[in-house]
């Protein structure tokens, strides 16, 4: 397909989430529309947005394309996901509406104090500007290929370009805007996702039951692995899936915030179990994309590219099927990779001014003004992390982005736990060097297993940073025989 058409689709794209943005930040612009969307919003219209947030353009590219390398056994840790919200629901929630925060670290400074605060703050800055660039990576990077090249418009201006129009819609209405523009996203990428799927059975000559046989007889049709000493083993992944889940939304700003503009705490709980139950079946047909993808490719005796994020692109473009499937695949890719980085840009806002600039301390107009400076400032370090992403990535991008996240996050759920769980305080002054230390540890002990021994970690490296945090707190703690947090 000429490159102008896709042009023209993004631009049409782009336009409908100016309408949206146009319409919810018209009457309001003020620091709590921004940051928590005046506590208002529709628990059903979150939960539906969030599915969109959280799969982003990593999965539509890299999860079909884990069914080659992996077979189907990424369902072991979407499984336990399931069960991570339900405890984020159960045990999360209802802490974060009593203490009514804005942002969740707050609570590190009632229950520990002001640096073990900050430093929760900053391991969640770090962990999701790392992620949430290498998401918005992979939409740069398609746009580049297949438009931009056309023009000789450098990589680099095409990502000024994509945070730009990201920036313009989310400046005003903040996360009100994103509630409502993450939902048409998620539809969009939700459609897509079925429609590449039919096109394929088409070009496969399946009807529906063709469809199912021929990806449930396929070789990699295999969800369970119980080799212990594989990193794909069911009980290591399945209670990653768990911790992951934890602390990719429980102690996750961007994803808590969303709950938090709900209207009240059943309502948030309401939108974690719907949201957790429909990522289960969405990622499961992902994975039944990517054995079609396979199928197709030895029917139609092509090469497959040697990295795997690379193969849906590559039948959205190489032309053996119908040019409409390059119409989903754009729609598709463009909207996961915007529901997530708009979401993350305002997150990264809130916890920066919220967290580190105390704007919640300042009058109104001194806030905006932070508020506004701060958006500018995450959205050209997004740019940055991006062309470094670039110049040194060579692994599937959802693998990186949970391997990041198992170094970042730990010391977050260190924390949390530890502050959840016992009764001691630690002296506040020591936490962000236990925080630090944790993941250089659990790196250390990670080289030492995998050179000396059989056994590989998976995302069960997370557990073992939290756990190294726990201890370093424990061992560093006064006990308080009467522990209340107000």
């Amino acid at each position: 397909m000429n490159s102008y058409y896709i042009l023209l689709i993004l631009l049409c794209y782009i336009g409908v989430l100016f309408i949206i943005s146009f319409i919810t930040g018209k009457k309001e612009d003020g620091n709590k529309a921004f940051f928590l969307g005046n506590k208002t919003s529709p628990w059903f219209v979150v939960a539906f947005g969030m599915i969109g947030t959280s799969l982003s353009g990593v999965s539509f590219i890299s999860v079909p394309g884990m069914a080659r390398s992996l077979d189907m056994t990424y369902m072991q840790t979407v499984l336990g996901f399931f069960f991570g919200y339900l405890i984020v629901a159960q045990l999360l929630l209802p802490l974060y509406y009593k203490l009514n925060l804005t942002s969740i670290y707050t609570y590190l400074e009632n229950r520990i104090g002001e640096r073990s605060y900050k430093t929760g703050a900053v391991f969640f800055i770090i962990s999701k500007i790392t992620g949430a660039a290498a998401r918005l990576y992979l939409v740069a990077l398609i746009l580049q290929v297949h438009v931009f090249d056309t023009w000789n418009i450098p990589f680099a201006l095409t990502v000024i370009i994509t945070i730009l129009l990201i920036w313009l819609y989310t400046y005003r209405g903040g996360l009100k805007t994103i509630i409502w523009t993450d939902m048409v996203q998620t539809f969009c990428l939700l459609a897509m996702l079925v429609l590449l799927i039919w096109s394929i059975s088409e070009k496969l000559d399946l009807d529906f039951n063709g469809m199912v046989q021929a990806v449930t007889t396929n070789q990699h049709f295999r969800i369970f692995e119980f080799d212990w000493f594989s990193s794909q083993n069911f009980f290591k992944q399945f209670i990653s899936g768990i911790f992951i889940t934890i602390v990719m939304t429980g102690l996750d700003q961007d994803m808590m915030q969303k709950n938090l503009s709900c209207r009240s705490l059943r309502d948030a709980q309401k939108n974690m179990y719907f949201y957790g139950f429909a990522f289960t079946p969405v990622n499961f047909l992902f994975l039944c994309l990517g054995i079609l993808l396979l199928v197709l490719g030895e029917q139609a005796q092509v090469t497959l590219p040697a990295l795997n994020d690379e193969i849906l692109p590559f039948f959205a473009t190489s032309g053996i099927l119908s040019s409409s499937v390059l119409v989903f695949f754009t729609i598709g890719i463009i909207a996961a990779a915007f529901s997530s980085a708009d979401s993350a840009l305002t997150s990264l806002t809130t916890s920066v001014c919220v967290d580190l600039l105390n704007t919640e301390n300042k009058s109104e107009k001194q806030a905006k003004k932070s508020r506004i400076l701060v958006h500018i400032s995450i959205s050209v370090l997004f740019a940055i992390i991006i062309l470094i992403f670039k110049a040194v990535n060579n692994k599937s991008v959802i693998d990186a982005i949970y391997i990041i996240a198992s170094y970042t996050y730990g010391p977050l759920l260190g924390l949390f736990s530890f502050g959840l769980f016992t009764k001691r305080k630690p002296i506040d002054r020591y936490v962000p060097y236990v925080c630090v230390a944790s993941p250089f540890i659990a790196y250390g002990i990670n080289y030492m297993v995998t050179t000396y021994t059989d056994y590989r970690f998976g995302y069960e490296i997370l557990i073992l940073n939290g756990l190294i945090t726990c201890i370093g707190l424990w061992i560093l703690s006064i006990k308080h025989n009467k522990l209340k947090i107000q």
